[in-house]
């Protein structure tokens, strides 16, 4: 259970939808939930000291603990480094109940956990991954912003939206796209069915883009060896591997693999980031400085 302080939680019911006011430090403001008015998304943000209109813009997504605002304080010190605006969305059960609303973005629907069985979601508009882009719009509006294009870090059930969101939304404003640590992935073909494959949501891997760059994102301890967060057990995705470094590799090799196959370019790429295990603040870290530690960046 979150322990909430009272200023903080104050602050919270404080909070109007829609209104957005970003003041240099660490807030948070309200938005519409996409899919539904009456379900709100919180957003926790850090605006640097050396905010600039050309500063650029990182979404920082949690993993299953929606955490979002110690997401967003693990990347407070890369903010007032490289002059990042920092925006970590909170998904609460209360609006987006249980796994299936999170780690697989509403892509599925009337599950039955004990009998295995769930409906599949074709209206991408119902999807979480609309969120992004609209949130980003409406800050970019709200300070001026000059940046077309922001990036992303997600990890554990974050690092799961994003990969699903390079395969089933690749058409978004996201410049790079760092996908970290997550415990199972949905292997982009028709011969697994979803969540675990493409068959029956897409009807064939030929039409998919890969174009976009996302970075399997990886610590080398996240293994057999890994205590830390919940890891899935199941016939269809222990065929991806019995560990979360070992998953995230196989994902990439089979999407590597399927891409050629379909003579589609592949920009994907797979950074494995050494003595790290499933750390959520120490691959942040790593994060920001492959993001924006060289000068080229």
């Amino acid at each position: 259970m979150e322990l909430v302080l009272k200023t903080e939680l104050e602050a919270r019911l404080s909070l109007v939808v829609n209104d957005i006011d970003i003041k240099e430090g660490s807030g948070a403001f309200l938005i519409e939930g996409g899919d539904y008015k009456g379900k709100t998304i919180l957003i926790h943000y850090h605006r640097p000291k050396n905010f600039r209109k050309d500063s650029k813009v990182i979404f920082v997504i949690p993993g299953a603990g929606r955490n979002g605002k110690d997401y967003r304080d693990a990347w407070k010190e890369a903010s007032e480094k490289y002059g990042l605006l920092v925006l970590s969305p909170e998904y609460q059960e209360r609006y987006y109940p249980e796994f299936w609303s999170y780690n697989l973005a509403q892509m599925i629907y009337d599950v039955d956990v004990s009998n295995e069985t769930f409906k599949i979601n074709q209206d991408p508009e119902k999807w979480i991954f609309e969120d992004f882009d609209r949130t980003f719009e409406l800050v970019k509006t709200k300070l001026n912003l000059t940046c077309e294009h922001y990036d992303m870090f997600g990890h554990s059930a974050g690092g799961q939206i994003l990969h699903r969101l390079a395969i089933f939304k690749p058409e978004n404003k996201a410049d790079r796209i760092l996908a970290s640590n997550a415990g199972w992935y949905t292997i982009p073909t028709t011969k697994d069915i979803f969540p675990y494959g493409l068959r029956n949501i897409r009807e064939s891997a030929n039409r998919l883009d890969f174009s976009k760059e996302l970075v399997l994102f990886l610590g080398e301890k996240d293994d057999a060896n890994e205590t830390r967060g919940d890891l899935r057990r199941s016939p269809e995705v222990d065929r991806q591997g019995i560990h979360r470094l070992e998953r995230g590799i196989y994902f990439y090799n089979e999407s590597k693999k399927i891409a050629h196959e379909s003579d589609l370019e592949f920009n994907w790429k797979l950074e494995i980031v050494p003595n790290i295990g499933h750390d959520y603040k120490e691959m942040s870290k790593m994060a920001s400085e492959y993001l924006y530690g060289s000068k080229e960046n």
